[in-house]
């Protein structure tokens, strides 16, 4: 897979920091975020290096179908009955913080209402 030795999600795929995970397959993994922003809140990353949706092609569909497809699921097993949110921030501009396609899925009483 490829990997960037500098990138936090990648060291965290590689088990080199921990994180909180929820689902782990050969292609995904799914943590809880360190700063959320509603009661339940998961970070959903392709193991692969990916920098962000505008690097993404064609050959990344069955990827990123699997990221989202199993997002229900987790919820679920979360606790999370009422609807949940998904975002990716794309880019600087697009508030990404860390340059590692990432998708974030929020749930719980008002998700997208921080504080």
């Amino acid at each position: 897979m490829n990997a960037d030795p500098n990138c936090i999600f990648c060291k965290i795929v590689a088990g080199q920091i921990p994180a909180k995970k929820v689902h782990e397959d050969d292609h995904i993994l799914a943590f809880h975020d360190i700063q959320p922003w509603s009661p339940v809140h998961i970070l959903v990353i392709p193991k692969t290096h990916i920098v962000s949706m505008a690097e993404v092609g064609d050959e990344h569909a069955e990827l990123l179908g699997r990221m989202m497809a199993v997002t229900p699921r987790l919820m679920r097993e979360l606790g999370v009955t009422n609807g949940f949110r998904h975002v990716i921030n794309t880019g600087r501009d697009g508030m990404q913080e860390v340059m590692h396609l990432h998708l974030h899925v929020m749930g719980g009483p008002r998700p997208w209402n921080k504080g």
